[in-house]
């Protein structure tokens, strides 16, 4: 069964796959996370290990990265050692992320989707928001993305509005 871990070096080989099946993807545009690795992660243990490091210490506030970071939870959804997806939930918000960003975002490898891992994995989050004194989390998704509203209107997400091209929601933590 499914379950939320922390980053971890064991799954280097599933993560790179995870890597290699996004940059794949012609239908779907590259997450940001795959794009933020260090290229010498892709090929080197040791620069994967800092990699992992970096995205762990990502969570405290003292390792801001820009005015415009928040602290970050990043979290990996696997089953047993295959990498199947990996929520973000920010700590925070700033007023960039309250319109485009919002509190949790997730993405499913492409080999692993339309098998319900978004809508697990984003139930599972929700109970670690709520840990991180979220009681509501806004969740935001493309007008054009179904999938996606879906799994947050399957999570309890009430609509709130529209704003541009982005659809936002509160989702109840608890």
């Amino acid at each position: 069964m499914p379950e939320l871990i922390d980053p971890t070096v064991r799954l280097r080989a599933s993560f790179l796959a995870v890597v290699s099946e996004f940059h794949a993807d012609r239908d779907c545009p590259t997450p940001w996370f795959v794009n933020d690795v260090d290229p010498a992660a892709l090929t080197d243990a040791a620069a994967f290990a800092s990699y992992v490091t970096r995205v762990l210490s990502e969570r405290d506030e003292a390792t801001r990265k820009a005015d415009w970071f928040v602290p970050m939870t990043t979290l990996w959804w696997t089953e047993g050692d295959r990498m199947l997806g990996r929520p973000a939930i920010r700590h925070r918000l700033t007023p960039a992320l309250e319109q485009t960003g919002g509190h949790i975002g997730y993405d499913v490898r492409p080999g692993a989707r339309r098998a319900g891992h978004a809508t697990a994995m984003l139930a599972a989050a929700l109970p670690v928001a709520r840990s991180l004194g979220i009681t509501q989390a806004l969740l935001i998704c493309d007008e054009t993305n179904i999938a996606s509203r879906r799994v947050i209107e399957a999570n309890g997400g009430r609509f709130i509005d529209a704003v541009g091209a982005k659809r936002r929601y509160w989702v109840p933590t608890s």
